[in-house]
């Protein structure tokens, strides 16, 4: 039997749905080794780092990413995101070359189909203008792309567990990345992870414990403090957080606040 014709008011999903890429046209392992030798290319410095490219839509502002998704995955965050904060920048980092490119092909068509229905304002810039991602190793070149106290928020969502021993070295959240993290994160910028793996969860919040820089921070007073939206794209938005979600899985969440720090005068 052959597809029903939609009707002309419904035009707009139509096309969205002929341009948005297809996951399986994407094949990719589910992980990638972070300390081989992967041929990136990456900015000597931030001031090196050319974000027009980026977000075209804010060449003249002077603006610079604020959020930062390390291990971005498809882009689910990015996406959630991205009509709630309009004018905030957002960045995906991703290791993997085939996932790299199925979100920088989303984020491409999100932008002209949305842009067909809601065209730019004086104001606000068109939809999906504020979020993009790069192929990095944010194990080894983060400081390459954002200056000190420049993130208000970095994202670690269902990280890879790396469940032997020996491989927990590997893990994204450990005592000299979290030195990185605490000099690229703004002074009350918040941290913010979640995993299906109560061992990782237990091990990401006692080194973020441990950390002179950081301090544990409730949903509670997160939501009181206005971040509902963005915990709520946490839990739920990405791959992996919906895969939990069908499975029935149990989800641990924990976020911390960089401190702030003052400087003792001689």
């Amino acid at each position: 039997m052959g597809k029903r014709k939609r009707p002309c008011s419904d035009r707009s999903p139509i096309v969205a749905n002929v341009l948005l890429p297809q996951k399986k046209h994407y094949r990719q392992r589910a992980h990638a080794n972070p300390f081989s030798d992967h041929a990136l290319d990456y900015p000597i410095s931030p001031q090196a780092m050319d974000w027009s490219e980026h977000f075209p839509a804010f060449v003249d502002t002077g603006k610079t990413p604020e959020f930062a998704d390390i291990g971005c995955g498809f882009g689910g965050l990015l996406i959630a995101l991205a009509p709630l904060f309009p004018d905030t920048l957002m960045l995906g980092l991703e290791i993997r070359v085939q996932v790299t490119q199925y979100v920088q092909d989303r984020i491409a068509a999100l932008r002209m189909t949305s842009a067909s229905v809601t065209p730019p304002s004086s104001i606000t810039a068109a939809p999906y203008q504020n979020v993009s991602v790069v192929r990095a190793n944010a194990m080894k070149f983060l400081p390459n792309y954002f200056p000190k106290h420049s993130l208000s928020a970095l994202f670690f969502l269902f990280p890879d567990p790396h469940f032997k021993t020996r491989k927990h070295k590997a893990r994204i959240i450990s005592p000299t990345l979290l030195a990185e993290y605490a000099y690229i994160l703004k002074p009350g910028g918040i941290v913010y992870t979640i995993t299906d793996v109560r061992d990782l969860h237990e091990w990401m919040t006692t080194h973020l414990e441990s950390f002179p820089l950081f301090e544990g921070v409730s949903e509670a007073d997160l939501r009181e403090a206005g971040k509902g939206p963005i915990l709520d794209a946490v839990y739920s938005s990405t791959e992996e957080g919906k895969k939990v979600e069908r499975n029935g899985g149990d989800k641990w969440l924990a976020c911390f606040r960089r401190k702030e720090t003052t400087r003792i005068s001689e």
